[in-house]
């Protein structure tokens, strides 16, 4: 009977192991291209929706914001948690991304958020860390 309880208890364990692993994979998988990141970052900025941002962004990331003449600087930590502060919320803007520049190493895209007085342009820069794509930069103008 002490046998027949560790076997299936190894069992569990050992399938649990290979589900869990499952999902990475499937996640590393669709961040094999730079796209999966970049609309990730699209999806939380422009409608409050953080489902794998914190996988997307780079642990190194830097985030700057152009006010006047003063450059803003914030790291992931810092980031994720203003997104945290605006989960759920849509921005009342109309959301256009542009491929700026791409090749095997990175990939640059402008994500413009234009409201009803202003426009946020976003330059944002997914690099390639390997066998997935990773937010690096993000670079944030006013007009």
């Amino acid at each position: 009977m002490k046998t027949l309880k560790t076997l299936t208890l190894a069992i569990c364990l050992l399938i649990t192991a290979v589900v869990s692993h499952a999902k990475d994979d499937s996640r590393n998988a669709k961040a094999a291209t730079p796209y999966f990141a970049l609309k990730t970052y699209v999806e939380a900025v422009s409608h409050g929706n953080l489902k794998d941002l914190d996988f997307a962004i780079d642990k190194s990331a830097k985030f700057s914001l152009l006010r006047g003449k003063e450059i803003l600087s914030f790291d992931k930590e810092q980031t994720m948690n203003f997104f945290k502060t605006t989960a759920g919320y849509s921005q009342a803007c109309t959301i256009r991304t542009t491929v700026v520049n791409s090749n095997a190493d990175f990939l640059l895209a402008r994500v413009d958020m234009k409201y009803k007085d202003f426009t946020r342009s976003n330059y944002v820069t997914v690099s390639n860390m390997g066998s997935i794509w990773k937010i690096t930069d993000v670079y944030s103008t006013f007009k």
